[in-house]
């Protein structure tokens, strides 16, 4: 098993990179929730949606 400290663009990247080499299984990512914050009642947390927006393939690797 692999754990990773994961936070922002650079992080997803990585992880991506990662799981060609082994297993989603064997991955698991501890990701940064010092930029979650509430907005009209709503909790936001941008580094925890880029992760999995990445891994899902449902980013865009263009703008980011």
């Amino acid at each position: 098993m692999i754990v990773t400290l994961a936070g922002g663009v650079g992080a997803a990247r990585f992880l991506k990179g990662l799981r060609l080499v082994k297993p989603p299984s064997e991955l698991v990512a501890i990701v940064n929730t010092g930029d979650d914050t509430v907005l009209h009642g709503l909790h936001i947390s941008p580094d925890l949606d880029t992760v999995m927006y990445s891994l899902a393939g449902a980013d865009n690797p263009e703008t980011g």
